[in-house]
C-alpha cells in the first residue's frame, strides 16, 4: 500500500523536534510513554480477568453472541447460590480414576493388560487389598456413608464394578443406604477398560457412545428428577499428541459436545453432567473449544449458541486441585455441568463444593500432590496405595 507523503513529512518533523530537546527532557518523555503503556496493559488485563459485562452472557452486548471461547481468559467464576425448597435432598458425587481395577477372572488379554488381568485373577490377596483400599477411603466420605453416586474410571468389566459395589456395601454402617445400582458397559477394544457408575439411586441401563470410545451415558433419578451423566476416559497423552483433529481427545470432545447439544436443544433446562479423566487440562483445545467447557458460570446459559458447560475445575489452581503428571500438577479429572444444574429446580450444583482431597492418598514423605498409586505386581517396593489419580467430589441438591 502507498504511503501518504504528508504523513511521512509530519513524522519526520516530530522526530527532528524530539531530537532537538535536551537529553533529560527526552528521557523524561520516554519514561512517561513507558508508564502510560504499563498502565494501559494493566487495566486491560484487569478488565479481561474480571469476566464479561452484564449486558450479555459473554459481554459482547448481543442477546445471542457467538464468541470463540479462546478469546477470553480462563477464569473461575462460581454461579450465584440458589435457595432450594424444603424437602430437597443432598447428593454427594464422586469421579475417580481407579488405576487398572481388574476383576477375579483371567480373560487372556494377550495383547494388552495381560499383566493386570492375570495378576488379579491369580493373586486373591493383592486383588482384595486393592478393592479394600478404594472402598475404605470412599466410605470415609459423606459422614461415613460414602458418596451417593460414584463414577469409576479404568474399570475392566461389569464384574469388577460388582466387586467394588460388594466391598462398599460390606463396609457400610447398618444405618446407611446400600449401593443397589451398577451400570458398566464393557468395551471390546483397546485396553478394554471403561467407566462404570455405582449408585444408591436408580440408574438407567446406560449406553456407550461412539465407535470404540469410552463414553458411557446413564441417567440417575432422585426425587423423580433425572440427571444425565456422561462418564468418559479420553485418549492418553502417550498415544495422542493433540495434533489429530478428528480422533483422539478431539474426537471425544466432539462426540460429547454433540450429545450435549442434542440434549439441551430438546430441553433447555436439562440437568446434564460431563465427567471423567480427560487426559487434558481445562485450557486445552479439546476441552475449551470443542467441548466448550468454560470456567465462568455467567457464560453458561440455556440460549448460548453453541451451548457451553460450566467446568467446576476450569480456572482453578492445579496446585490445589490437580494431580501430579509429568512432574507438575495438572487438572485432568474434570466435571462440567449444564445451565440446568445452576438453577433451583431438579438437580442443582452447590457452588464451590467441588474438591480434590488428598488426605490419606499421598504416601508419607512424598512431596507435592503425588497420588500414592497401587502399582503393578512387581511395583510394591514403597508399599501399595490407592490409585495414580486423586478423586474429584462435588455436592448437589435435588428438589422434591
Amino acid at each position: 500500500m502507498a504511503k501518504n507523503p504528508n504523513s511521512v513529512v509530519l513524522v519526520r518533523q516530530l522526530v527532528d523536534a524530539f531530537m532537538r530537546l535536551p537529553l533529560k527532557a527526552r528521557i523524561a518523555i520516554g519514561v512517561l510513554c513507558l508508564l502510560v503503556g504499563v498502565v494501559y496493559y494493566t487495566l486491560y488485563q484487569i478488565a479481561a480477568r474480571s469476566g464479561p459485562s452484564d449486558t450479555s452472557p459473554d459481554g459482547s452486548g448481543s442477546a445471542n453472541p457467538v464468541v470463540a471461547d479462546e478469546t477470553l481468559p480462563l477464569v473461575n467464576v462460581q454461579p450465584a447460590p440458589v435457595a432450594f425448597p424444603p424437602g430437597s435432598r443432598t447428593v454427594e458425587f464422586c469421579v475417580w480414576n481407579m488405576e487398572n481395577l481388574f476383576d477375579d477372572r483371567d480373560d487372556k488379554r494377550r495383547t494388552v493388560d495381560e499383566e493386570y488381568d492375570n495378576w488379579f485373577a491369580r493373586n486373591a490377596e493383592d486383588r482384595r487389598r486393592k478393592y479394600e483400599k478404594l472402598a475404605g477411603w470412599l466410605l470415609k466420605q459423606n459422614g461415613g456413608r460414602g458418596p451417593d453416586v460414584i463414577v469409576g474410571i479404568e474399570i475392566e468389566s461389569y464384574r469388577a464394578a460388582q466387586l467394588l459395589q460388594e466391598q462398599l456395601n460390606a463396609g457400610l454402617p447398618a444405618s446407611a443406604e446400600r449401593y443397589e445400582h451398577v451400570v458398566m458397559k464393557e468395551l471390546d477394544a483397546g485396553r478394554y477398560i471403561a467407566p462404570c457408575v455405582i449408585s444408591r439411586y436408580p440408574l438407567s441401563d446406560g449406553v456407550l457412545h461412539g465407535r470404540l470410545l469410552r463414553i458411557l451415558e446413564v441417567r440417575v433419578t432422585v426425587n423423580g428428577h433425572d440427571l444425565t451423566v456422561i462418564a468418559s476416559h479420553w485418549t492418553s497423552q502417550l498415544s495422542d499428541d493433540g495434533s489429530r483433529q478428528s480422533s483422539g481427545r478431539n474426537r471425544y470432545a466432539s462426540v460429547i459436545a454433540d450429545l450435549y447439544r442434542s440434549a439441551i436443544r430438546a430441553n433447555p433446562k436439562v440437568d446434564f453432567l460431563v465427567c471423567g479423566d480427560f487426559n487434558d487440562t481445562p485450557e486445552s483445545e479439546p476441552v475449551l473449544n470443542k467441548l466448550r467447557m468454560v470456567g465462568d458460570a455467567r457464560r453458561v446459559t440455556a440460549d448460548a449458541d453453541p451451548p457451553r458447560l460450566f467446568g467446576l475445575l476450569s480456572g482453578k489452581d492445579p496446585a490445589e486441585y490437580g494431580t501430579y503428571f509429568y512432574n507438575k500438577p495438572l487438572i485432568y479429572d474434570q466435571i462440567g455441568v449444564s445451565p440446568g444444574l445452576l438453577d433451583d429446580h431438579g438437580w442443582g450444583y452447590v457452588p464451590d463444593s467441588v474438591r480434590v482431597p488428598t488426605e490419606g492418598l499421598v504416601r508419607f514423605g512424598s512431596r507435592g500432590r503425588r497420588p500414592w498409586r497401587y502399582g503393578s505386581e512387581r511395583d510394591d517396593a514403597l508399599g501399595r496405595g490407592f490409585s495414580d489419580h486423586f478423586p474429584v467430589l462435588a455436592t448437589f441438591r435435588v428438589s422434591p
